[in-house]
Order: structure tokens, then C-alpha cells, then sequence
């Protein structure tokens, strides 16, 4: 299995307002890249928190990709994946709809109502007691044939594949807006690193309009 994280932050480095609310950073030549990598990926994972804030249908927009991927003998569009512990997803969410295969991860903690709705829509994978462990659920969805993983998000999320060890790749989109706020989420949220913080071994950097995109592969 490979990991690549993939993400767009301000210039001050944060995803999004102190509101949680969508903010375009990125323009659209980083939007046709995220598509080609969305398309060359088996699964899409986001967590509970992206899916409630954005509500991401997590598909291949390019119909030459969506193409391709048919005569590749794959579905149009990768399987998705949501990291959900409490069973969470809204059952109207685009992205339990029927585009694609959804998996979504619970905990043992997720109510029996939430897995019974939830079933009807998605292939449900429970892995750990109180929150869902990422190990065995990214251990359950290569047993299902996801090889090449793709996350983008959000940042509890990233922190917590950093804090596992499941990140193989960064990707990261650094664009001209300045966001601020103390409150506002970053690449990676979470309780964060006080010791044995992860290292990067930076791979590329490409000027994409008036962003740039950085590429790190973990050590």
C-alpha cells in the first residue's frame, strides 16, 4: 500500500477559516492535478469532519479520466473512504451515494442504528474500540484491493496517519492567500508532536499560478 496525503493551505499554512468554512486556495491548474491524482488512486479517504463541513463527493471530474479508468478494466471513479468513529455520515451525503464504493470506518463505539443505516449505503469496516484504528482499517481496506491511497483530509485526520506511521507521501499545495487565526485548522491538527517528530525528504517543487507545490516523501 502507498499513502499520499494531498492537501492545499494558505501561505500562513491553514486549510481553512477559523470558521471551518470552504476557502479556495488553490486555482485550476492545481484543481486538473488533483483530479489526475484522484484518478490514478484507488481510494479517496477523508475523515468525518470533512464530510460534515464540505460535504465531498470525492469523484473523477475529467471525463477522459473517468475513460481511461474503464479501459484500465477499474471503475469510473476510486473507491472512498471516510474515517468515522461514531457513525457520524449523514445518510444524504454525496458521498454515500451511488458513484462510487464507499467504505465507511467506525469504531466499536458507533451506535447499532448508525451501522444499520449506514449499511444500506456503504461497505462498513470497524476497527478499534473508542475511535477508529487506522492500522487495522488501512490493513482492512488493502485486503479489499486498495493499493494506492489517496487522503485529503482534513487535518485531525492527517495528523493521525503521521502519529501511525501510514504516510508515505505529501503533496502539498502552498497558495498566495493569507487565512489566519489561532482557530483555524492546519495540515495537521491534532494533539501534535512534542518528540520524534516525523521527517520529510523533500522530492520536488513546482510553481503552479501563483502557488507551489511541494513534494515530500517520509523517512
Amino acid at each position: 500500500m502507498h499513502v499520499v496525503v494531498n492537501a492545499a493551505m494558505s501561505a500562513d499554512g491553514k486549510l481553512s477559516s477559523r470558521r471551518r468554512e470552504q476557502i479556495t486556495i488553490s486555482g485550476e491548474a492545481d484543481f486538473a492535478r488533483v483530479d489526475r491524482l484522484r484518478a490514478a488512486s484507488d481510494a479517496v479517504v477523508v475523515g468525518v469532519g470533512t464530510v460534515l463541513a464540505d460535504d465531498p463527493h470525492l469523484t473523477v471530474k475529467d471525463d477522459s479520466l473517468t475513460a481511461a479508468r474503464r479501459e484500465r478494466g477499474e471503475s469510473a471513479h476510486p473507491a472512498r473512504v471516510v474515517i468515522d468513529s461514531r457513525g457520524r455520515t449523514p445518510l444524504d451525503a454525496a458521498i454515500v451515494d451511488d458513484a462510487a464504493t464507499t467504505y465507511v470506518c467506525l469504531s466499536e463505539r458507533a451506535p447499532v442504528d448508525k451501522r444499520m443505516d449506514l449499511a444500506d449505503r456503504a461497505e462498513l469496516v470497524t476497527a478499534g474500540e473508542t475511535r477508529v484504528d487506522l492500522q487495522r482499517a488501512f490493513a482492512a481496506i488493502q485486503q479489499a484491493g486498495l493499493e494506492q491511497i489517496m487522503v485529503e483530509g482534513g487535518g485531525e485526520l492527517i495528523f493521525s496517519l503521521f502519529e501511525v506511521g501510514l504516510v508515505d507521501e505529501l503533496r502539498v499545495f502552498v497558495g498566495p492567500t493569507v487565512i489566519g487565526g489561532r482557530d483555524a485548522p492546519t495540515l495537521a491538527d491534532g494533539n501534535g508532536f512534542v518528540s520524534n517528530f516525523p521527517t520529510l525528504s523533500l522530492e520536488s517543487v513546482e510553481r503552479l499560478g501563483e502557488g507551489v507545490l511541494l513534494t515530500w516523501n517520509a523517512q
